[in-house]
């Protein structure tokens, strides 16, 4: 069942250990895609795991990129997106305006294995679709603190 905004008692600033730890909260079920959403009703809930170039993750915005077109072996991009679940979710969400949880894989402050934190809840307020810094087609989302 699709959850829009805070999964239980989790709140900005709480830390999970892996997307394991995501998938079985529910803060984010996918284990491996970045985005849990569908295109009918839109993304609950993205990663930043700085696997992509475009991503941005600023104090007053997020730029996530769409997903598709990476070398699995390298991770440099080598072909266009193209318009799959996640991106389609990420549009739908453009439109309905619910809110969407964002995790970031972020460096442990012990110097043990990096963490995911729990940023909040944003928005998707706008997507391009151009050039991206490698020269292929891709999809960026702007994303803004919900307030």
């Amino acid at each position: 069942m699709p959850i829009f905004g805070h999964v239980g008692t989790y709140r900005p600033g709480d830390t999970f250990r892996n997307r394991i730890d995501l998938a079985l909260t529910g803060v984010h079920r996918p284990r491996r895609a970045g985005v849990c959403g569908t295109q009918q009703l839109g993304a609950e809930s993205i990663v930043l795991a700085g696997q992509y170039e475009e991503d941005e993750f600023g104090e007053d915005e997020i730029l996530y990129s769409g997903n598709g077109g990476r070398d699995p072996k390298t991770g440099h991009q080598i072909s266009d997106q193209v318009a799959t679940t996640g991106i389609l979710s990420l549009l739908k969400s453009i439109e309905t305006g619910l809110p969407v949880r964002v995790l970031r894989k972020v460096p442990a402050e012990d110097n043990g294995p990096d963490v995911y934190r729990y940023e909040g809840l944003y928005q998707v307020v706008v997507s391009s679709y151009g050039p991206g810094k490698s020269g292929f087609q891709v999809y960026v989302f702007r994303l803004r603190p919900c307030s």
